[in-house]
């Protein structure tokens, strides 16, 4: 892959591809994937009735600072809204991908098995020190890319596909939360009683390279991702926070991470009925802020949020930019007397 004459073909084909996706001939041949809504969507045609089953994440420690990690590109189909199924272009079949942990000082050894048989696509991982132009490279159909980096930096970070036109990438569904655990931790891991990973995305029309840059979203979500086997687990679905609420427990201090990942709108992340804290904004020990109301994030922003619960009762998750929450960015944490499900119903804004 290294090769200058396979970079060039990587190039050229990437241009074809995706000028077949999203743009005009000159000649005046349109070939436009474009969405009209919900399961009259005109899909991209090599897409048309493709639908890969998820691949796992794999990752295994290799050294005391050394990780392998594989992930897969795959277009799998994500129900969005009851009757709209997004035929997404995804990270192991999941949008927002799984969370990738590790620590501060691993060599990540990365991989990715690029199994769409029409599109190349590429990983940036904001957590790490990297020259984009070799180590950010399109990997294409079919193929395997590895390449290595150092994590350096604590803190939750995004990661995307970088493949040209970006936005057309991140906003079909590549995108997700790498987090990287602080070497001597943070001051309060000791008082956590629980820790949720909460990642907000945005769906727009169908592979609309121009609804992705001029509009406004249809839908903008709260998506949970498990830090360990058993936790609840969604893709970007309106609700899916709703119908299955986090849980703790009167009394408990809760962690979230927390990672908005757009691609284009700011969130203004709130959890209805307490304050956060401790704030450890884009996840890192050192970025200390307490007492906060709404944690601002950019896109791409992160952080740790921290709170304790007093309480039985639900306690909404919002972005308080309610445009937003009204499409969709929403979430309920129950709290209980013993922190499981008590069945009772719950509130949502």
């Amino acid at each position: 892959m290294g090769k200058i004459g396979k970079f060039v073909s990587v190039i050229v084909t990437s241009v074809l591809v995706l000028s077949a996706c999203n743009t005009q001939s000159e000649a005046g041949e349109k070939q436009t994937v474009k969405a009209k809504e919900n399961t009259t969507s005109q899909v991209f045609e090599p897409h048309k009735d493709l639908n890969q089953q998820p691949t796992p994440l794999k990752m295994e420690r290799v050294g005391e600072h050394e990780v392998n990690v594989e992930m897969t590109a795959q277009i799998t189909d994500i129900p969005i809204t009851k009757g709209n199924i997004y035929k997404a272009w995804t990270v192991n079949g999941e949008a927002p991908g799984p969370v990738i942990v590790v620590n501060e000082g691993d060599l990540i050894n990365f991989t990715l098995k690029n199994i769409d048989p029409a599109i190349p696509h590429s990983m940036d991982f904001h957590a790490v020190h990297a020259a984009p132009s070799k180590d950010f490279i399109d990997v294409m159909p079919n193929e395997t890319g590895t390449f290595s980096y150092p994590a350096n930096n604590p803190g939750v970070f995004m990661y995307h596909c970088g493949t040209k036109p970006v936005l057309s990438h991140i906003a079909n569904g590549m995108h997700g939360t790498i987090i990287v655990k602080p070497k001597d931790g943070y001051p309060t891991d000791s008082e956590v009683d629980r820790e949720f990973v909460i990642i907000q995305n945005e769906w727009y029309k169908y592979n609309d390279l121009n609804d992705f840059t001029n509009g406004t979203p249809s839908n903008v979500i709260f998506s949970a991702k498990a830090l360990k086997e058993g936790d609840v687990n969604t893709n970007g679905t309106v609700g899916a926070l709703v119908d299955s609420p986090l849980l703790a427990k009167v009394g408990d201090k809760v962690r979230i991470y927390v990672n908005n990942i757009g691609p284009n709108e700011v969130s203004s992340f709130h959890v209805v009925g307490t304050l956060f804290d401790t704030v450890y904004v884009d996840g890192n020990p050192f970025n200390l802020m307490k007492g906060l109301q709404t944690v601002m994030l950019p896109a791409s922003g992160g952080a740790v949020v921290e709170f304790t619960v007093t309480k039985e009762g639900s306690y909404p998750i919002v972005t308080h930019q309610f445009n937003h929450a009204t499409k969709g960015a929403v979430g309920t944490l129950k709290v209980t007397k013993d922190g499981m499900d008590d069945g009772s119903e719950t509130m949502s804004h």
